[in-house]
């Protein structure tokens, strides 16, 4: 088998090591979804990179069987569908509505329409080893699209000077496995497998650029309706203090004084007038300080 041949040595050790580092990344954002556990919510995180990878596994997997002698492209990718399936289901789970159905709608196009139709074209329209040519260069387009989706977050990192959404450790797990994959590929003499991983190296390292670059730089605020920069993102919150109202005179004291007259007035006057009369220095009180809430940032 290629990769498992003792002619192979170094392609069984290239794969293996291969497969270790790619079931590290499909772990590294395991933090990501425990933050969208704990926080109820999906945040500003999408669901296209894992859809996205889902289906490449998916055609790595069909890719393997049709070549055959792949057991190692197998063994990794089938452990992906696993983990990129868990990944969906929680973020289906505690995504909003939209962003629900933009997710099922994803799938049901790329995972089910468009396998099938590759599928269905593969088995009818080709045969031997032009199958395995066709397949094999459909494989090389989506994995280039599985290195190229992690990238729709860098206009957001660049937006707000934040790595927030961009996780260091996927970015560099996923150049480790390109540099790895593509020793695997050339020492196979398999193109299909080598061509990808050059682009997927050469993104890995974009990502882990930017991520340097902006790692300690302040994030900045972003109106959530112009979607104009307003400033730097506040560490916390800001207490604005009138101070005219602090400097304000004394409340007189009129001690016990009885006021049968007022006391009438208040009985005979409409009820609505005697809560505004009660509510005066409450609201009064009220503006004495003002908390501002902290902008949030839209990403």
């Amino acid at each position: 088998m290629a990769g498992l041949s003792l002619q192979h040595p170094w392609a069984f050790a290239f794969g293996l090591l291969g497969n270790v580092i790619s079931f590290a990344s499909y772990l590294a954002p395991i933090p990501t979804f425990y933050r969208i556990y704990k926080s109820k919510s999906t945040e500003g995180f999408q669901s296209v990179p894992y859809v996205v990878a889902l289906f490449s596994a998916m055609l790595w997997i069909y890719y393997a069987l049709v070549k055959s002698n792949e057991s190692l492209l197998i063994t990794i990718n089938a452990a992906g569908c696993v983990i990129e399936t868990i990944y969906i289901v929680m973020y289906l789970a505690y995504a909003p509505r939209k962003a629900k159905l933009f997710t099922v709608k994803i799938l049901l196009l790329l995972n089910v329409g468009v396998f099938g139709l590759i599928l269905l074209l593969t088995l009818l329209l080709a045969k031997g080893e032009k199958r395995v040519v066709s397949l094999g260069w459909v494989c090389v387009a989506f994995s280039v699209s599985v290195f190229i989706a992690p990238l729709s977050i860098i206009g957001r990192v660049i937006k707000t000077r934040s790595v927030e959404y961009m996780p260091f450790s996927l970015s560099l797990s996923l150049t480790l496995s390109a540099v790895v994959w593509f020793l695997y590929g050339l020492l196979i003499k398999d193109k299909y497998v080598a061509l990808p991983n050059i682009l997927g190296f050469s993104f890995g390292l974009v990502q882990m650029g930017l991520y340097m670059f902006y790692m300690n730089a302040t994030p900045v605020v972003v109106d959530r309706k112009e979607g104009k920069q307003e400033g730097k993102l506040p560490a916390e919150e800001h207490v604005v203090v009138n101070i005219a109202k602090l400097t304000a005179t004394p409340e007189k004291n009129y001690g016990n004084e009885v006021h049968p007259v007022m006391e009438m007035a208040a009985r005979a006057a409409p009820r609505s007038c005697v809560a505004e009369a009660v509510a005066a220095p409450e609201k009064e009180a009220a503006l004495t300080v003002d908390v501002a809430r902290p902008v949030q940032v839209v990403v």
